[in-house]
């Protein structure tokens, strides 16, 4: 008789749901909205890009093509899209230039990672292997980079132009650019080059005349007129005092009301008051100022009428109400320190200019003060445009170019502009992407297919053909020909450094690398979790 077979009873194992779909519906959401992000602003990217009208929702208007300033008052909703905008504005804290650039790159990056997910690829391997492509990228531009000298100003002279070169203020470029190198090598401190501090140079927007008024002040500017209608205009050898009280009737710190029943108790008020101020006046004019900063106070009059009409007596030139805020930059810029007190006012703690005077500027006037002893390294410059658009663009592409100037002092190394270093670099990248193997092998393909969005779009933009111009582009630098790059104003391809379109190299570093980590991020997201709050 045969054994009876036994009966195993097998325990179902519990096994999580896994589902597959959600993470890859997810990614491709976060490409397809960071990718409409790129697309909008693409258009705006070169100098012969297309600028933007941005209708913001109290009615204001502004025309620009500045990628960050586009970005920033854009309504992004999609999260991943905002990243995008967060990238722009870190290239432009980090570099100042090539905000249109940087959104750009990871456009097409994204472009080039979706098309790896179709492949079947593991997100955070191509996420690894982009990363050793960006290195790979920046060890090229610095072998392209040719370094530069601060005492050459005018290969920095080029290099702002460059940047001021697809604004809308481009016409002027010969004469904002110097303006950016000379402010920027005002401020910048020996030893100290790598902290440029733009905040030590004050762009005043004043309307009125047009770009080409613009013009640097080695010194002082206040946009407000001077107080008082018989003081003096326009005083030589001047005794500065900064004071941060007020020069007017005391006011109780409790709000109340002091009834004066009589005539000679009014009569004793009023002289009381007018003896308080002529104390002040007369102390201010024993230590010798003959020109008085006053600080704006929010509780009461900074100078009163009866004090304005003392200071008129003893020719004493009055700026009313400094912004608290541009008290640090004055205190630099006079080698002075504020004075809270009246007992602090003594011939010490003043400070001395060769000339102060108001001068008219278009329908404002300023006080302007030059000749500082012992000034600051601070420096600044008065803005002009026709109309408001074209004077909120002209203070950005300043802006810009400062960027760019700061950016050759922080690294002392350029290279040439027009899609001669993206196409450079990729043709070395699909040179290496012949040697490595795996997952790398498509990664590197794929990252150096997609810098060359860069030169494609400036040729889009200039109305070239972009697939021949980027063919023969490649074609040259095959060649050995890197200096190569599509000069849009000729609509060729032309040796782009004969050309004197050259830019920082830090810009170029800075975008490939702030790209990079941007798509690593939105690589590795794989679910979007709401919350409550």
């Amino acid at each position: 008789m045969a054994p009876k077979a036994k009966s195993v009873s097998i325990k179902p194992q519990a096994k999580a749901f896994k589902d597959k779909s959600k993470p890859t519906d997810v990614r491709l959401s976060n490409i397809q909205a960071a990718k409409a992000v790129s697309d909008a602003i693409r258009t705006s990217l070169g100098p012969r890009g297309m600028d933007k009208m941005i209708q913001a929702g109290n009615g204001e208007v502004s025309i620009t093509n500045d990628g960050a300033t586009i970005l920033k008052q854009m309504n992004v909703l999609h999260p991943a899209a905002k990243m995008l905008v967060e990238l722009s504005r870190a290239q432009d804290v980090e570099a100042g230039d090539g905000t249109t650039s940087v959104v750009v790159i990871a456009g097409a990056l994204l472009e080039a990672c979706e098309k790896l997910l179709q492949k079947g690829l593991h997100p955070t391997a191509i996420s690894d292997s982009f990363q050793r492509c960006s290195n790979k990228a920046v060890e090229i531009l610095t072998q392209m980079s040719t370094p530069i000298e601060l005492n050459d100003r005018e290969t920095l002279i080029k290099s702002a132009s460059t940047s001021l070169n697809s604004k809308v203020v481009s016409q002027q470029s010969s004469l904002l650019a110097p303006i950016a190198v000379d402010a920027v090598l005002k401020v910048t401190e020996p030893g100290k080059e790598t902290s440029v501090d733009l905040k030590n140079i004050k762009v005043i927007s004043s309307l009125g005349g047009t770009v080409e008024d613009t013009e640097l002040v080695d010194g002082l500017v206040f946009t407000t007129r001077s107080a008082g209608t018989n003081a003096p205009k326009r005083i030589e050898k001047a005794k500065i005092g900064l004071i941060q009280f007020c020069i007017s009737a005391p006011k109780t710190d409790m709000d109340h009301n002091v009834i004066v029943s009589d005539y000679a108790a009014m009569d004793r008020v009023l002289k009381e008051e007018r003896s308080y101020i002529l104390n002040i006046v007369k102390q201010i004019k024993k230590a010798g100022c003959n020109v008085l900063l006053v600080q704006k106070s929010i509780l009461r009059d900074a100078v009163s009428d009866l004090a304005q009409h003392f200071l008129d007596k003893i020719k004493c030139l009055v700026v009313k109400d400094v912004e608290r805020e541009d008290i640090e930059f004055v205190c630099k810029t006079l080698h002075c320190r504020p004075i809270a007190s009246l007992d602090h006012f003594t011939a010490e703690n003043l400070s001395s200019a060769e000339l102060v005077e108001e001068v008219a500027s278009g329908t404002n006037k300023f006080v302007k003060i030059t000749g500082i002893q012992n000034m600051g390294r601070t420096i600044s410059i008065i803005c002009r445009g026709s109309n408001k658009l074209v004077l909120e663009e002209a203070a950005r592409s300043l802006h810009d170019a400062l960027c760019v100037v700061r950016c050759l002092v922080k690294k002392r190394a350029q290279i040439v502009g027009g899609g001669a270093p993206e196409i450079e670099m990729a043709l070395q990248l699909a040179a290496v992407a012949n040697t490595v193997e795996g997952v790398d092998a498509y990664c590197f393909r794929a990252f150096a297919d997609a810098l060359e969005v860069i030169p494609s779009t400036l040729a889009e933009n200039a109305g070239l053909n972009p697939i021949a111009t980027v063919t023969e582009l490649r074609n040259r630098h095959a060649q050995g020909e890197k200096t190569a790059g599509i000069n849009v104003r000729k609509g060729a391809i032309t040796d782009i450094l004969a050309e004197n379109v050259v830019q920082p190299l830090l810009v170029s570093i800075s975008a490939i690398t702030l790209a990079t980590e941007t798509i690593r991020s939105i690589l590795k997201i794989d679910d979007i979790v709401n919350t409550f709050s």
